[in-house]
């Protein structure tokens, strides 16, 4: 069997068909790792250093395969970014159980289920690095958007995120967040961008590749852990 220290760093991305994901692939490609994108609609690969996997995070056997397929392919998992999510904005009292079912289902039981399996494969290697995509709604919710279910999921990510970062730092685990303003992505498209990048004290939307170089900051940052890092134009700090 090839020697372990010899075999490629090795990072999991959800949501990885597009917008941030498919940026997160390409970067960490860069970095030299090898790469397990997963997202429930990804093309198939056949490069070395590129597996694909389809599953919806939602589903606690989703997150077993794509576990699984790292391991069977790569051997190991060091770094994992849980960036897969659902956003649904709308007045707290029109939420229904659906809309509730379906956002804490991918925002978190997508995290629980496939952080727990990629934590027990890091405790064996005796290391790893996690990051959630999380949104700065949960510091600077806005009347004129409500999104309950937005500050309820991503904010229970960020107290995890803390929570994981104190708990497994002994074990060379290291767990961050970056935590997102309006990014110029698919969802985005047909939205009216002006008014989007006025609510960013730096007057514009963010784009994907300020989301990624603050993940690969944090990637090539091995004394920090527990940080949430605003990718925001400055939106948490007030307006």
């Amino acid at each position: 069997m090839e020697n372990a220290a010899r075999r490629p760093r090795v990072a999991v991305v959800t949501g990885a068909s597009q917008g941030i994901g498919a940026g997160l692939v390409e970067a960490y490609r860069g970095l030299g790792h090898a790469v397990v994108a997963a997202s429930r609609t990804i093309a198939p690969s056949d490069e070395a250093d590129l597996l694909t996997v389809r599953g919806d995070v939602a589903d606690h056997l989703a997150a077993e395969r794509i576990v699984a397929a790292a391991l069977d392919r790569y051997g190991r998992i060091d770094t994992l970014v849980n960036n897969a999510g659902r956003f649904i904005g709308k007045p707290f009292t029109e939420y229904t159980r659906a809309d509730y079912e379906a956002v804490t289902a991918v925002n978190l039981g997508g995290f629980f289920h496939l952080t727990q399996l990629a934590v027990r494969q890091m405790l064996i290697q005796g290391g790893g690095h996690i990051v959630q995509v999380t949104t700065s709604l949960v510091d600077h919710p806005r009347s004129a958007a409500p999104a309950l279910l937005a500050s309820l999921t991503k904010g229970g990510l960020q107290a995890a995120t803390r929570a994981l970062a104190v708990e497994y730092a002994a074990h060379g685990i290291r767990v961050n967040a970056v935590s997102l303003g309006v990014i110029r992505t698919f969802p985005n498209a047909d939205a009216d961008r002006e008014a989007l990048a006025g609510l960013h004290p730096l007057g514009r939307m963010g784009e994907v590749g300020d989301v990624v170089d603050a993940v690969v900051f944090l990637e090539n940052a091995p004394f920090v852990t527990g940080e949430i890092l605003h990718v925001d134009g400055g939106q948490s700090a007030g307006h």
